[in-house]
């Protein structure tokens, strides 16, 4: 039987591969141009990636929504120009291709997925990361937020540019409110004792910093609570290490300062924390600048005290401190008017001042007395009667050189080598004195005391100037110890 033979086709070169527009559509979605590549257009992948790369460094950079708007709408382009330059739904193998077309899509896809899945995800983190930081500064919870915006790494702020920036902004802020919060709180925990005084100017400086930080916050909408939050953090803390230190804040904190807008704002805030907090730490202060014997300042802050809050527990410790800052005032004055030299009266007896410390002068009672002047006499006084320390006694007494008193005794004596009589009168030691309350200060005596004592001496020595021996025609008395004490005694008390 004969069979049909037919003629083998003749072999020739392969023809164009068949476009198929889901693959470059598909590609093209990626951005990197690979739908461009499957049509073999190499020129236009390479011109896509490159504007795709521009436009995610614009957006990272600038970080606005009109930059997501832009790459959004390029990615449509593009997408929808690799579709139709493969020839749409017109186009060959845009039916099913085979698995050569199948394997081009799924190649496509993959390179989609590569970009578009990561992309999507890092924004989705984004997303939440800028959800929890809005929440936490619509709460003022700067603490939160700048620890969810920390979370934020560089594709974040690639695929969720504007999200992140938005986050930045709000962290930016919450740093600035934390380092004054930080600043502030340094302010309070940097306490000495007495020497806080001296660094007021620093501290004050240092609060108008940190509180131009809040007013700056506070003028940008959306910071109030945070503003709040760090503001009552920083009045929680009080009172400071230090006594002084704490006045210091309070008193900057009492004042009212131009452009310090959250002073204002929170007012009622700010005075409730003074006043929680001032009464103690005055009352404390002036303890521990009168340990450190600045009494002056110590009196000014208890006096401050019971000026400002008069009906505060602390008034009574208060007013015992002006008294006892009073009196140490008192007694150093005393104490500089009394010092000189031991022979000469010292300025007290010019400008008698008052130690309110002092034991009251009571007459026919004994009064210890710091004497003032001369010492020939008075050092012979019993030192149960007298004292150096203004701080123990009772009468300051001021006293005059001695002059001749009382004559008691005229007796004659003979000079030798003349061998001429001379009649001489014995005096009494006459010694004009004054004397003060130390507790007032008011002069309590002003007489002359005179002192007895034994005449007329076998022999009596004196001294001759040249030629001329005329002789002392009067002479002191030479009074015992208990002669010096009979004048003294009634003065003193004794």
């Amino acid at each position: 039987m004969a069979h049909p033979t037919h003629a083998a086709p003749e072999s020739g070169p392969p023809g164009p591969r068949p476009h198929d527009p889901p693959a470059a559509a598909l590609g093209n979605a990626s951005l990197l141009g690979v739908g461009y590549l499957l049509l073999g257009r190499r020129r236009l992948a390479v011109a896509a990636a490159a504007v795709t790369a521009v436009l995610v460094c614009v957006l990272f950079r600038v970080a606005r929504p009109w930059c997501e708007a832009v790459l959004l709408l390029w990615w449509v382009a593009v997408t929808a120009h690799g579709w139709f330059l493969a020839g749409g739904r017109g186009g060959r193998g845009g039916r099913g291709g085979g698995g050569a077309a199948r394997g081009r899509r799924a190649a496509a896809l993959g390179a989609a997925c590569l970009v578009l899945l990561p992309a999507g995800f890092w924004r989705f983190d984004a997303a939440g990361i800028e959800r929890d930081v809005a929440e936490a500064h619509g709460r003022g919870d700067c603490s939160r937020v700048l620890a969810a915006q920390d979370a934020v790494r560089l594709p974040h702020r690639v695929a969720g540019a504007p999200l992140t920036a938005r986050g930045d902004g709000l962290a930016e802020v919450c740093d600035r409110l934390e380092g004054a919060g930080a600043r502030l709180g340094l302010e309070l925990d940097d306490g000495t004792r007495a020497a806080d005084t001296t660094e007021a100017a620093k501290v004050a400086r240092n609060l108008k910093e940190s509180f131009d930080v809040l007013a700056s916050a506070l003028a940008e909408p959306g910071n109030e609570k945070a503003v709040r939050a760090t503001l009552e953090r920083f009045l929680g803390a009080l009172p400071a290490d230090g006594h002084c230190r704490t006045v210091t804040v309070t008193d900057w904190l009492r004042g009212r300062h131009p452009g310090q807008e959250a002073l204002d704002r929170y007012a009622g805030a700010v005075e409730r924390a003074v006043a929680r907090t001032a009464p103690a730490a005055l009352a404390g202060c002036g303890d521990d600048l009168a340990d450190a014997g600045q009494w002056e300042e110590a009196r000014n802050h208890y006096r401050r005290l019971l000026d400002r809050y008069p009906g505060d527990e602390h008034a009574d410790r208060a007013r015992k401190g002006v008294a006892r800052a009073t009196r140490a005032i008192e007694l150093a004055n005393v104490t500089r008017l009394l010092a000189g030299p031991g022979d000469e009266q010292s300025e007290y007896c010019s400008a008698p001042a008052k130690y309110s410390g002092a034991a009251p002068y009571r007459k026919g009672r004994a009064n210890r007395a710091l004497f003032s002047g001369p010492t020939e006499y008075t050092d012979r006084l019993p030192d149960e009667w007298q004292t150096a320390a203004p701080a123990d006694a009772v009468l300051v007494v001021c006293v005059e050189q001695p002059e001749f008193g009382t004559p008691v005794r005229t007796c004659p004596y003979e000079r030798e080598p003349s061998g001429s009589t001379r009649n001489v009168t014995f005096h009494k030691i006459a010694v004009p004195v004054r004397a003060y309350e130390l507790r007032t200060g008011k002069p309590v005596a002003d007489r002359t005391l005179e002192i007895g004592g034994t005449s007329c001496p076998a022999v009596i020595t004196y001294y001759t100037v040249g030629d001329h021996d005329s002789g002392p025609p009067d002479q002191y008395v030479s009074p015992s110890d208990a002669d010096v004490r009979a004048a003294f005694g009634p003065l003193v008390g004794r």
